[in-house]
């Protein structure tokens, strides 16, 4: 268990009594697949640690067609930010692919640690640049590189999500249709026999 707290909260600014006033406020939950773990319209108030398990976001379009927004897997943040810091209803929906285990802190937890803790608030700038960093690059991805590179950098970051989520949700993620998706597999297959 402490490993995770260990690598989600990894901060030089973090000695470890502050680590296990962190670790005391989770409580860790377990969600079923097909889990619904924030419904879209709903505000968040709370995110959580994954410990093992996959957890994907999506949001209904105008064509009321579902459309995968991310991907969660073991060691990351389940979290919709806009929701939980804003306090607004959240556009994105939630739901574990897999059975999960993760680890729960409820918002007004987080704000306690966040004024008392100076090295949470620093971890938590770190956090939040890393986040902004990582979405400006899928924006930049979805727009510079092919649908096939997009597919095989999500091979290569997250494996699980190729043996666990079903192929529509990947397409949808990756802004392709599930046919195009096939052809990329198949095409991959021949050029590297795999």
């Amino acid at each position: 268990m402490q490993s995770i707290f260990q690598n989600i909260y990894k901060h030089p600014l973090l000695p470890e009594p502050d680590l296990q006033s962190i670790m005391h406020l989770h409580k860790q939950v377990n969600f079923n697949k097909g889990d619904m773990i924030l419904r879209s319209g709903c505000i968040a108030n709370e995110y959580y640690l994954l410990e093992t398990g996959l957890v994907r976001a999506f949001v209904i379009n105008y064509n009321e067609d579902e459309i995968t927004t991310g991907f969660f897997t073991d060691g990351e943040i389940i979290i919709s930010p806009p929701s939980l810091f804003q306090r607004i209803p959240s556009q994105e929906t939630l739901q574990a692919v897999t059975d999960c285990i993760a680890w729960k802190i409820v918002f007004d937890d987080f704000q306690q640690l966040y004024h008392n803790l100076p090295g949470f608030r620093e971890w938590g700038r770190l956090w939040f640049s890393q986040q902004l960093f990582s979405l400006k690059q899928r924006s930049l991805d979805m727009i510079t590189e092919t649908a096939t590179n997009r597919y095989l950098k999500l091979i290569k970051e997250k494996p699980q999500v190729i043996q666990n989520v079903p192929l529509k949700q990947i397409a949808t993620y990756l802004g392709v249709t599930d046919t195009s998706l096939s052809r990329i597999r198949k095409d991959i297959v021949k050029t590297t026999g795999n």
